[in-house]
């Protein structure tokens, strides 16, 4: 099994946070995050797993890169569905986001400052 840095994201946990993070007041549920994933509602890519996209967001939200609430079970039923799960990024989360996408500093493996 592959360890990884704390503090660090993994390729799915980043796009999770920019696809939420687009999503901005509204929130997101699974189903739109999994579509944003695969490159919207009209692509044919195919949808990252339940278990992966779950445990994904189970571990954003631990951290308090996320914050999510159910939503409004009146609201729901009137729609003829299920209550979702609605995400939103935090200030945190949108920290972490920014340094993750902001171009890394250092040095070439194997080359030393001149």
């Amino acid at each position: 099994m592959a360890y990884r840095k704390p503090g660090t994201l993994l390729p799915i946990e980043a796009d999770i946070l920019s696809a939420v993070a687009a999503r901005g007041d509204r929130g997101a549920h699974g189903f739109v995050i999994a579509q944003d994933l695969a490159g919207g509602a009209e692509s044919s890519k195919a949808l990252v797993g339940h278990g992966t996209l779950y445990k994904a967001l189970d571990r954003l939200r631990t951290r308090g890169l996320l914050t999510s609430e159910w939503e409004d079970s009146a609201a729901a039923e009137a729609a003829g569905r299920p209550r979702r799960r609605l995400y939103w990024i935090t200030a945190a989360g949108a920290t972490v986001l920014a340094e993750a996408a902001a171009p890394r500093r250092g040095f070439p493996i194997g080359e030393a400052p001149a």
